[in-house]
């Protein structure tokens, strides 16, 4: 406990440079895995396609894709653009068949419907099928937050500086307090940016459900291939 009191500002700035890392690779990942997804969700030959690659790419042990992305891309593998990338990947192979199965939600009537009013495949999707799919893909997107968090612990060990850095010094220095504190601030942050998107589905969607069966689906949808790379960092 003293070793948490007399390091709170170590903690609070490691904390905010852990948020800033987890942020970017949650809304790029969203912006990739939309027309993934629909692309998924519109043609037979696509989908197998797309959600089989989704499912290969998270299934490649996190340390592993930080050190093969720099050769590939010509990156430094100890930029923080390198970790940025990775996480993105991770974040767009559970979205990419969240929004897949989002889609695929829609009742078929209410496409006929808006097409019998006059509304052509692109207004259709963005004024009718996407905000009907939303809370689906919201919960997608809840589910790719905590794992992003809890993913960028992973990047200290290429040099990026987060909260995993009081895992590594912790354990190397054994002192227990400071790999728990690191421990309750991954959580912390999950939470609050679980919390936060919540509320913002609440705010944009009050048509949404609020029962946990959205939640539920997109679990399901993402649960063959959301184990493997919290397994490869521990």
């Amino acid at each position: 406990m003293n070793w948490v009191v007399n390091n709170l500002d170590l903690i609070l700035e490691l904390s905010l440079l852990h948020l800033r890392l987890s942020l970017p690779p949650i809304l790029i990942g969203l912006v990739i895995a939309i027309p993934l997804g629909w692309l998924a969700y519109r043609f037979k030959l696509t989908r197998g396609i797309v959600l089989t690659i989704a499912g290969l790419l998270y299934t490649i042990p996190s340390l592993a894709l930080l050190v093969i992305l720099p050769s590939v891309i010509g990156i430094s593998a100890l930029s923080e653009l390198n970790l940025t990338i990775a996480l993105t990947i991770y974040a767009v192979a559970i979205l990419a068949s969240s929004v897949a199965d989002a889609l695929a939600s829609v009742d078929p009537a209410v496409r006929q419907s808006a097409t019998a009013l006059g509304f052509g495949s692109w207004r259709r999707f963005w004024a009718v099928e996407f905000p009907l799919a939303g809370p689906v893909i919201l919960a997608g997107l809840r589910v790719a937050a905590v794992s992003t968090v809890s993913l960028v612990t992973v990047g200290i060990l290429v040099g990026v500086q987060s909260l995993g850095y009081l895992f590594t010094n912790g354990l190397q220095r054994v002192i227990v307090e400071e790999v728990l504190a690191g421990v309750v601030m991954v959580m912390i942050l999950a939470l609050l940016i679980d919390a936060a998107l919540a509320l913002i589905g609440r705010l944009l969607m009050p048509w949404a459900p609020r029962t946990g069966r959205a939640s539920r689906r997109a679990s399901r949808s993402a649960a063959p291939v959301h184990a493997t790379p919290g397994e490869a960092t521990s």
